[in-house]
């Protein structure tokens, strides 16, 4: 099994950044062997409770959102983040979501095109900015109030998507493809509750390899709202938007990735729980066990074993009903540290636990 499409070096296209803050301004270089100018920035303090911080090169570095609440969009001059940089980004001058002194901070980072460009695929012109090697773009557009398509610059069918709106308090929407019935149903991100059904989210109707469709409700297409999405392609080897059943047991499901996988978010859809991130610069040996939350403004949790990333995926450690109750569902988010044979036969290394070699 190899992988052809221009993937068998993640790190072009996808980057976690752990950093300590100064409280004054700093600029975070990224640790890759590649060089990679982030077009989507999401920081979480990892020492302190504190809100997360989410960027984007198409609204600007200086205009921030947080995925623990609903707020709108606030624009901080360059108080947080201050420029996207060629390999990493720069920080002002110490708030504690980004830069507050001596605090730890993790952040991912992903690459889109770095440019943009009008997409007027759908019913409604979009300004996106698109990576169709990497599977992601970013896309903003204006609401109408009436069913619409949007065109997100993918030139194949998004299996997960984020969509905010930021002039106003909002929800955070997700459209996650292995979630029964998702073009009537919908799941927020800042929010604990399950899948919920509502067809005036998704607009009835699933993704295109062109276009994401969006209802009437003013959480993905209010009269004159301004909204960012965020979409992912799957691209064989990079990433993975899948679902898997829970065990109830520490020796818990293994999730077939096809790739040793570097950052995973997690979320039970059947009932009330968290959304777990996961990265392999936290946790550089199995068992992963530093866990932080998008929905939540909590510290990171270092307390309890909850998976092994894998030369092919990752494996639940843990019984809990946040990850693995026993018939419980789930759906994750996946990137990968390397595909699990590159175009060329090299295959990836597997992760240690301890002294002990994982196969």
């Amino acid at each position: 099994m190899s992988y052809t499409n221009g993937l068998d070096n993640p790190e072009l296209y996808f980057q976690t950044k752990l950093y300590t803050g100064n409280g004054s301004t700093q600029s975070i270089t990224f640790d890759g062997s590649e060089n990679m100018q982030p077009d989507w920035v999401w920081i979480k303090c990892r020492s302190d409770a504190d809100s997360s911080s989410i960027c984007d090169s198409i609204r600007g570095a200086n205009k921030h959102l947080r995925s623990d609440g609903n707020n709108a969009e606030t624009e901080s001059g360059t108080v947080q983040l201050s420029s996207f940089d060629s390999n990493g980004f720069s920080l002002g001058s110490g708030d504690g979501q980004t830069n507050g002194s001596s605090r730890t901070y993790t952040s991912w980072n992903w690459l889109a095109s770095n440019s943009t460009a009008s997409n007027s695929n759908g019913s409604i012109t979009s300004t996106v900015s698109a990576n169709t090697t990497s599977g992601f773009s970013i896309v903003s557009y204006t609401g109408t109030g009436s069913n619409a398509t949007i065109g997100h610059g993918l030139n194949s069918t998004p299996k997960f998507i984020i969509v905010k709106r930021t002039d106003t308090a909002s929800a955070w929407e997700v459209f996650h493809s292995s979630i029964s019935n998702m073009k009537n149903s919908y799941i927020e991100l800042n929010s604990t509750n399950a899948v919920a059904s509502a067809s005036t989210i998704w607009g009835g109707t699933d993704p295109t390899s062109t276009t994401f469709h969006v209802g009437t409700d003013g959480s993905t297409n209010g009269s004159s709202g301004n909204y960012i999405a965020y979409c992912f392609a799957e691209k064989k080897g990079y990433s993975k938007f899948e679902s898997y059943t829970g065990n109830g047991s520490t020796d818990g499901v293994f999730c077939f990735t096809g790739m040793k996988t570097s950052f995973v978010m997690i979320k039970r859809t059947d009932s009330s729980n968290e959304w777990l991130m996961f990265d392999n610069k936290r946790s550089d040996i199995n068992v992963v066990n530093e866990l932080l939350r998008a929905n939540n403004s909590a510290a990171e949790l270092t307390t309890d074993d909850y998976l092994d990333f894998t030369a092919q995926g990752f494996k639940i450690r843990r019984s809990a009903p946040d990850c693995n109750a026993s018939g419980g569902s789930y759906i994750y988010m996946a990137f990968a540290e390397n595909p699990f044979v590159t175009s060329t036969g090299v295959p990836a290394t597997a992760r240690w636990l301890c002294s002990y070699l994982l196969t």
